[in-house]
């Protein structure tokens, strides 16, 4: 059974308490903080500030993705301000060996994302590092974007790598995840799921939950 995590970035930050708590109560794994910085994506989100909140407001792990241009500057404070896991994305810095140990070096779990147009050998030299890679199934900087479904040849190129080298890291999936793309990607090795749009535009958390969980 996948694992799923509820993408912040749609939730009504007016409510973001009452939001919490329904997420607990619904049993999601985990909630999905991205941080965009405008230069690397064409978008500006949430930061420390808003993550410091969430982690006052919520026991569920927290999962930062860093959308941002040299995150080798801002991993350790990220750590600091309550993220249990925090993902880099590998066309972002030259230094992403570097970065995986400042993160690993925080006792934070470590991910590395790649984009739709990224192949999965740009991140084999760090593969036996991670905790996690995430596997972006659309282009990142906006929520509400369809699946992309070319992406899912990475997710079986992650499940043979994983095999081939006796390797245990997730293989998280996010962008355009919903009722109908998430056996798609659970079949083809995903086993983190991050949800966003979809999973904010119910009212009852704990069925939309369920149905991704499978």
């Amino acid at each position: 059974m996948a694992k799923v995590y509820s993408s912040l970035l749609s939730t009504d930050f007016l409510k973001l308490q009452e939001e919490l708590t329904a997420l607990e109560e619904a049993g999601v794994d985990g909630v999905h903080f991205d941080v965009m910085d405008g230069q690397f994506v064409p978008n500006i989100s949430i930061g420390l500030p808003i993550l410091e909140a969430v982690r006052k407001g919520t026991r569920l792990p927290i999962d930062v993705h860093l959308m941002i241009e040299k995150p080798e500057k801002y991993v350790e404070l990220f750590a600091d301000y309550g993220a249990d896991m925090i993902s880099v994305h590998v066309e972002a810095t030259p230094h992403i060996h570097r970065v995986i140990e400042q993160i690993k070096n925080k006792n934070v779990k470590a991910g590395v994302v790649i984009n739709p147009g990224t192949p999965v050998d740009a991140i084999l030299p760090v593969i036996k590092m991670v905790d996690f890679v995430l596997v972006m199934t659309v282009n990142p900087g906006f929520g509400g974007q369809s699946f992309i479904s070319d992406t899912v040849v990475k997710l079986d190129q992650l499940s043979k790598i994983k095999d081939e080298l006796n390797l245990e890291f997730e293989i998280e999936v996010d962008g355009g995840i919903n009722n109908e793309t998430v056996e798609t990607v659970i079949n083809h090795g995903a086993t983190m799921l991050v949800a966003g749009s979809y999973f904010f535009k119910h009212d009852d958390y704990k069925e939309v939950t369920k149905t991704l969980k499978g």
